[in-house]
């Protein structure tokens, strides 16, 4: 397996793993157990974040820019605008 693709599957764990800890955070049943969880969330985030930023500068995960009337359409569906 290559870098890319060790990176690839790191920053998918990654995601799945915040994806957890954002279920543990808003189920949680004492303040404890959610201060735990949130944490744990704030630390897999700072990581996907430092992975991203490896595989952005590598070339590895690419962008789209999106047109300022799509983003505009959107935000107005979303806001109840027509």
């Amino acid at each position: 397996m290559d870098e890319k693709c060790t990176m690839q599957n790191l920053l998918l764990t990654t995601k799945g793993a915040c994806d957890l800890y954002l279920h543990g955070t808003i189920e949680s049943s004492t303040g404890e157990v959610h201060q735990v969880f949130d944490s744990a969330l704030n630390q897999c985030l700072n990581m996907q974040e430092s992975i991203y930023q490896e595989m952005m500068q590598k070339g590895w995960y690419q962008q789209q820019q999106v047109e300022k009337e799509k983003l505009v359409k959107v935000k107005n569906q979303f806001s109840g605008i027509s």
